[in-house]
């Protein structure tokens, strides 16, 4: 008996229908299709929610004019399930609208041609005066020579994941966070067991499910293998940088073949510009670089001049999981749709990935997914995640810029203090993040309550809300104190990293400080 089958014999059980591998939008989008319909699942998730690509995007609900020419199965997609989301999920969006603005030296004939794609595609674009465009987004490029309006809207990643997460779970399902697939059982055609490791604990867990769901997104490829099937896929990193404030109402888009930098997407309070699309071979080494950063500002500035200028509070950097291969370094010839595998071929009857597809399909994603998980174990009850509004969630709100200060503001209770001067983060609303987390048996840690707020998003990156969240929460003993300087530590490392890229004018002087208040007053170091 080897190392593995000791563990998978010897580890604690879970039985159920279908186990899903990743709790990014794809995997919590499909354990609530599944619950809909029925199903018992357990999610599996090595971080956390949406703790890969599915928390590191713009934002952008897209409408799917980007793509209109040059991959229109993927901008009806889009279209349509904008739509839907914007039915059945609107607590979590902005419904900002866009522009797509064309500059001197942009392809004439791309941009005569951009409404009659648009048209082929179902997407409603509007051509507008200039100087109305302008009048209405003062910020935009003066020299601009053609503005398109389309229904573009800005979507929480987190909301939506937490939410869809929280209704499954409301209907059975389960979720285990911080727990890694290591390795599977196979039997003739059918994995048996999937053996699954605490982060926490290191304790071994066996799961034992009817099917088997791969949405692992970047890492679908090392989970398919574990299984002994094969995934080709490319990964593409992309890097964006955000704002100290909102420059523009709608999301702006440049007027051209998807490229570098073409969005400046609104994101709450800020705006977040990018992206690029760089060919990685390593899925942990996705660090934003200050030459992204520079390359980011020179190319948005031409359709927002105010970037030149502005300051930028961090970058951060995800990886798109692309299918296919792609020539040396080049990654967006690979089309930003979707696959879903049976892997009938490799021999497997009971696994399935799926995997590529973008934030706005997700929810389709999970449909086709699931439809094939159900007509496996022979489950006739359809989808209705296109037509069933997603229910508010507690763990939802307090993502979006503005809503925990709204929360203060209506309690006015002396008691409550503010935590987080930057995003006006108040005591409750951290107590609330934190008794929800604790509800799934483990300590919270103060990387996961950021996630699921705005501790540490503001201006001064957690170097001051840090220490006043783990203060708070140990005076209540749910941080020791050990424990709450390394959490304090593990939070301003990773703040940290996502300011490198942004260092310089009034962020520069913010860095100065943190590093004061954290290596000078603390004895932290902080990452390379």
């Amino acid at each position: 008996m080897d190392g593995l089958e000791a563990r998978l014999n010897f580890a604690s059980l879970i039985q159920t229908q279908v186990l899903v591998i990743g709790a990014g939008a794809t995997g919590t989008a499909l354990a609530r299709d599944l619950a809909l319909r029925g199903v018992d699942c357990v999610v599996v998730e090595k971080n956390d929610i949406n703790a890969g690509a599915s928390g590191r995007n713009h934002g952008l609900l897209h409408s799917g004019a980007r793509y209109v020419g040059g991959d229109r199965a993927a901008a009806m997609e889009c279209r349509r399930e904008g739509e839907i989301l914007k039915r059945v999920a609107s607590q979590t969006i902005q419904d900002t609208g866009g522009y797509f603005v064309a500059l001197p030296g942009d392809e004439e004939g791309y941009i005569a041609d951009f409404p009659g794609y648009c048209e082929r595609a179902g997407i409603d674009a509007r051509a507008l005066d200039v100087a109305a465009a302008r009048a209405a987004e003062p910020m935009l490029a003066p020299d601009a020579i053609a503005v398109f309006e389309v229904p573009d809207a800005s979507i929480d990643p987190f909301r939506l994941s937490l939410e869809n997460m929280a209704y499954a779970q409301s209907l059975g399902a389960r979720l285990l966070r911080r727990a890694r697939v290591v390795g599977c059982e196979r039997s003739g055609r059918r994995i048996s067991a999937v053996l699954v490791r605490s982060g926490k604990n290191g304790a071994d867990l066996r799961i034992e499910a009817e099917q088997i769901v791969n949405a692992a997104g970047a890492w679908a490829g090392e989970v398919a293998r574990l299984a002994g099937v094969p995934i080709e896929m490319t990964y593409a990193k992309g890097t964006l940088l955000v704002t100290h404030t909102r420059l523009a109402r709608r999301v702006v888009n440049r007027l051209r073949r998807p490229g570098n930098a073409d969005i400046v997407m609104p994101g709450g309070t800020v705006s977040i510009v990018g992206t690029t699309s760089t060919r990685v071979e390593d899925l942990e080494d996705v660090i934003p670089t200050t030459a992204e950063a520079d390359l980011i500002i020179a190319e948005a500035a031409r359709m927002l001049p105010a970037l030149a200028d502005t300051r930028f509070v961090r970058a951060f950097s995800g990886v798109r999981p692309l299918v296919g291969t792609a020539g040396a370094g080049e990654t967006r010839a690979i089309s930003r749709g979707f696959a879903l595998f049976d892997h009938e071929d490799h021999g497997l009857e009971n696994l399935t990935s799926i995997t590529g597809g973008k934030l706005t399909t997700c929810r389709l994603m999970a449909e086709r997914a699931a439809d094939l998980v159900c007509r496996r174990l022979g489950v006739t009850n359809p989808c209705v995640t296109a037509t069933t509004p997603l229910p508010l969630a507690a763990e939802g709100p307090w993502t979006g810029p503005g809503q925990a200060p709204r929360a203060w503001l209506r309690s006015h209770a002396i008691s409550d203090p503010i935590l987080c001067e930057c995003e006006m983060v108040s005591a409750s609303a951290v107590e609330a993040i934190d008794g929800a987390l604790r509800a799934y048996g483990e300590p919270a840690t103060l990387t996961e309550i950021g996630l699921r707020s705005r501790v540490g998003k503001g201006a001064c990156q957690g170097a001051f809300c840090a220490l006043r969240v783990a203060a708070h929460l140990s005076q209540q003993d749910n941080f020791p104190p050990l424990s709450a300087l390394c959490e304090i530590r593990d939070f301003i490392g990773e703040r940290w990293r996502s300011q490198r890229a942004v260092l310089w004018g009034e962020q520069l002087a913010q860095a100065e400080l943190t590093e004061a208040l954290h290596c000078g007053l603390l004895g932290e170091e902080l990452p390379p």
